[in-house]
């Protein structure tokens, strides 16, 4: 029987690599984004049948429950990967409170209210599932240069990861993170500019500098992140919970 996962942040970088990973691995994938055209393309490049994209905000509770009730009820919903982010770089004295916010609504508040509805999806189910919450090694380390607010979110998200692995343990739904570490995705082109503005650097020495913090000597792709995932959700990994995974070359060991 097919399995049937849903991932949020689907569109594009390290999202529509999982996307792509778990529908290699024979999983139905249910694409959500906050952009429907960009789940919509997602879904356009997955292996094989039965997939569906959604446009999807991660911090709307009533839509995040709805949509957990309608892919269980349809489908059944065994798996369900936290992946939607957001980041900017500002120093710490510069970020304003409704970046701070937008910040945590989506990195923190979105993996409580997802989490929250796919859990209760798969209790009233009642035969377990996997929930994997997409952190970062700045989720480990403050030592993490204009980056403050998303720091704070990533360490939250580890404490929610292992918080939700201790309560929903006696429901067999494992909760894990991957903690991913300089990877090349829009994202990270987005950062790379801004962190050479701030330094008064260029894009080419950023660049060589985060291959320098990483002993395996490149960046890290998205694929390199989906596999773990698709580890995570797999049956390999039944007796693995409340763990966040540094998947990222090297660049942080703990």
């Amino acid at each position: 029987m097919t399995k049937t996962v849903v991932v949020t942040g689907g569109g594009s970088g390290i999202g529509r690599a999982i996307c792509q990973e778990l529908a290699a691995l024979d999983w139905r994938v249910i694409v959500t984004d906050i952009r429907l055209d960009a789940a919509d393309e997602t879904k356009l490049l997955l292996a094989g049948d039965g997939h569906e994209a959604h446009g999807f905000d991660v911090t709307d509770h009533t839509a995040a429950h709805l949509l957990a009730t309608d892919i269980s009820s349809r489908h059944g919903l065994d798996a369900w990967v936290n992946n939607a982010g957001v980041s900017r770089m500002r120093r710490f004295v510069d970020i304003t409170e409704s970046e701070y916010d937008i910040t945590l609504s989506v990195n923190l508040k979105g993996v409580f209210v997802c989490g929250q509805a796919a859990a209760k999806a798969m209790i009233q189910q009642g035969r377990g599932g996997k929930i994997v919450n997409t952190a970062s090694m700045a989720g480990k380390q403050g030592g993490v240069p204009f980056l403050t607010d998303y720091v704070a979110s990533k360490f939250g998200v580890i404490g929610l990861t292992q918080a939700m692995a201790f309560e929903l343990s006696e429901h067999r739904i494992n909760v894990n993170s991957v903690c991913p570490g300089f990877v090349a995705t829009p994202m990270q082109d987005r950062e790379l500019a801004w962190e050479a503005e701030l330094k008064g650097s260029t894009v080419e020495e950023v660049r060589a500098s985060w291959i320098a913090d990483t002993p395996l000597g490149r960046l890290q792709e998205p694929g390199d992140v989906a596999n773990v995932v698709g580890f995570l959700i797999s049956n390999k990994s039944d007796f693995l919970t409340g763990e966040s995974i540094s998947a990222n070359g090297g660049a942080y060991m703990d």
